[in-house]
Parts: structure tokens; C-alpha cells; sequence
């Protein structure tokens, strides 16, 4: 932990917070990344292999970004040969 962390944080605890997490706060949700979104990405995916990320968001309606976490990250897709496919594949894929 940096020193200018231990000085920013120093007063908080000072003043009676127990707590390392964040406070709860206001603003818009994040709702692109919900598993509902999740899943019709992923039967996107898995209906045509060769579908592009801006297909995928224009068809949605999800931000690109979001997109592209959701793809990569939660679905662990990667491009290969201009298809979809899983980063580990079992022994049904390599079939």
C-alpha cells in the first residue's frame, strides 16, 4: 500500500469506519453486464461462430465495451480463424 493511500484513508478510520469496502453510492447501474445480457450473447455466439463484437452491440443495444468484457471476460471467447471459440476447449470441441 502506497503512503498516499495510508494518509487518504488514515482520517476515515480515524473517524470510525471498520470497513475496507466501498460505500454504497448513487449513479446509473450497470446493467449491460447482467446474466440475462450474458446469455443472448452467448446464443449469438453460438448460432453463427462468425459474428463480429459490433454486430453483436448493434443487435443488443449494449455498449461496445460492455461487449467486448462480456465476450472475452465472462464467456472466456476468444477469435480464432474468424470464429468464436472457447479459450479451453474439451475434448467435445477438438472432436
Amino acid at each position: 500500500m502506497s503512503m498516499i493511500q495510508v494518509y487518504r484513508w488514515s482520517p476515515w478510520f480515524k473517524d470510525g469506519r471498520t470497513s475496507l469496502q466501498d460505500e454504497p453510492r448513487s449513479g446509473r447501474p450497470n446493467t449491460a453486464n447482467n446474466g440475462w445480457n450474458t446469455a443472448r450473447v452467448d446464443e449469438l455466439i453460438k448460432v453463427d461462430r462468425r459474428v463480429k463484437l459490433k454486430e453483436i452491440f448493434l443487435k443488443r443495444d449494449i455498449p461496445k465495451t460492455n461487449v467486448y468484457e462480456i465476450v472475452h471476460d465472462k464467456l472466456g471467447y476468444s477469435k480464432v480463424s474468424a470464429r468464436w471459440v472457447p479459450k479451453m476447449l474439451s475434448d467435445e470441441h477438438k472432436g
